[in-house]
């Protein structure tokens, strides 16, 4: 594979599944608050609505789990059992930190934007060390739109003040291939073994290793 050419002004990066390995723990602390309502549900059918709507995620994992509980109440036992997965299993995707380091060294901007909630992406981004690496996070708090609507792109393009044709994404979604290219951007996605159902059909490359990027 040809390395990409790092003439960009801006880079941006999802972060759920392309800086971090946290799509399996996602699924597996929806799981395990399945579990906490008396439902046994396999993990892995969260690669079924990766990079969907939050609300859809939860919605999904009732259904196959056959329960109904108050949204609130699960949302805050997932966050207990999230937030203990992270702490104990979280690692960053090969290569993460050696380009970041060297775009933040060439003076490029680099962003995350992510439809995570801003406590996940505070949290991950700071047990990683890789917050001061980042000029600007966009969380699912300062958008009304979610992936695939560009909305959170186009926010990043404007705080960045780059153009589209300046800017490149790396994503690991459908959804988020799909926002990435909506904004104008080219888009570059991020394989891994959670994510082999995803279409990445409209992405210019897949890499499963940032040290290609160079």
């Amino acid at each position: 594979m040809e390395p990409i050419n790092l003439y960009y002004d801006a880079f941006i990066f999802d972060m759920d599944g392309t800086l971090v390995n946290s799509e399996p723990l996602k699924g597996q602390a929806l799981a395990l608050t399945c579990k906490d309502y008396g439902s046994i549900v396999d993990y892995r059918i969260y690669q079924n609505v990766m990079g969907m709507k939050w609300e859809k995620v939860v919605q999904y994992f009732f259904k196959i789990g056959g329960i109904e509980p108050e949204r609130q109440e699960f949302n805050e036992k997932f966050k207990e059992h999230y937030q203990l997965l992270l702490s104990q299993r979280l690692s960053i995707n090969k290569g993460v930190v050696g380009l970041l380091q060297q775009l933040k060294s060439s003076g490029k901007q680099c962003a995350v934007v992510t439809s995570a909630q801003q406590w996940m992406a505070n949290q991950i981004l700071k047990a990683c060390k890789l917050e001061h690496l980042f000029d600007l996070v966009i969380a699912k708090e300062h958008v009304s739109m979610h992936k695939p609507d560009p909305e959170a792109y186009l926010l990043a393009l404007s705080r960045l003040n780059v153009t589209a044709s300046k800017t490149i994404i790396f994503e690991d979604s459908a959804p988020g291939l799909q926002a990435g290219l909506a904004s104008g951007c080219e888009v570059i996605a991020f394989q891994h073994s959670f994510n082999i159902n995803n279409d990445f059909s409209g992405a210019s490359k897949i890499i499963d290793d940032f040290s290609l990027v160079s």
